[in-house]
């Protein structure tokens, strides 16, 4: 941009830092943001700050992204605390992930879902089912999971564990013998991802029957060997079903494209284009 004369204004280093936060480009981004004041007299705005707490919060630098928080010239708002409490659920920091809670003024369903999980990933049940119980005095839901894929003109809906689709038998088919196919081929269930106090056995099976998974199953049923299937979620996709759907795509030569709430997600030949970092 100055080699054309064209110099960034506060917009662009948007663009830069989610840039970098996207990437797990820390230092870069680090970089970039003190260059705003010091060398183009840009004041980070609160929008500027939010990319930083998410930047630290990615890679596991927690304080590092609340001593952004503290260093902020403004009140930081929710969208920020919603940022470092995220973080605090993935590296299991509950201590610091209270206290994002107790500055969030307006929480929504989802932000007492992440201290529930992050206190269930720590094993601490009482914990978990005390935010449970606050959940249901407020009348608060929790969002479900749900993936669906369009064919020929159908929009098709999954949650987890569905069995109300009218060819619910053929899809499990396919499901089940592409679990054993992948078991074969070494692929572990990250039971410790289902944040519940069952069984591996019951941990596995509810992993395996996750919405995404299911919509798979359905288009490699529907679809020819080798066409390139879409599918879409309403939330974030799991590592567990991130690393399966790499694997899937190796074994069946074939792009498998999954929309979740974050990026789009392209696996290809047992790799995806978000390098694992999303």
């Amino acid at each position: 941009m100055e080699v054309e004369n064209i110099f960034p204004d506060s917009i662009t280093f948007i663009g830069i830092l989610t840039a970098c936060s996207h990437s797990g480009l820390v230092d870069v981004g680090r970089k970039y943001f003190n260059l705003m004041s010091s060398h183009y007299s840009i004041e980070p705005q609160m929008e500027h700050y939010g990319v930083m707490v998410d930047l630290f919060g990615r890679a596991g630098l927690l304080e590092e992204a609340y001593a952004v928080i503290e260093a902020m010239p403004v009140e930081p708002d929710v969208v920020i605390w919603r940022a470092l409490l995220s973080a605090c659920r993935i590296y299991q920091k509950p201590k610091l992930g209270e206290v994002a809670i107790a500055n969030m003024s307006r929480l929504k369903s989802g932000d007492y879902v992440l201290l529930s999980n992050m206190y269930c990933s720590m094993k601490r049940w009482e914990s978990a089912e005390g935010v449970r119980e606050l959940m249901k005095k407020k009348g608060i839901r929790k969002i479900r999971g749900r993936s669906w894929i369009e064919l020929g003109g159908v929009i098709h809906r999954f949650k987890a564990g569905d069995r109300s689709h009218p060819e619910t038998e053929g899809l499990y088919k396919v499901l089940d013998g592409l679990i054993r196919q992948t078991k074969l081929e070494g692929f572990l269930p990250q039971t410790d991802l289902v944040l519940m106090d069952i069984s591996e056995e019951e941990k596995e099976g509810n992993l395996n029957h996750h919405s995404e998974k299911l919509a798979l199953a359905y288009g490699i049923l529907k679809t020819s060997p080798g066409r390139e299937i879409m599918i879409s979620k309403n939330l974030r996709i799991c590592h567990d079903c991130h690393n399966w759907i790499k694997l899937v795509s190796k074994l069946l030569i074939r792009v498998i494209i999954v929309r979740d709430r974050i990026r789009f997600h392209r696996f290809e030949g047992g790799s995806c284009s978000c390098e694992d970092y999303w």
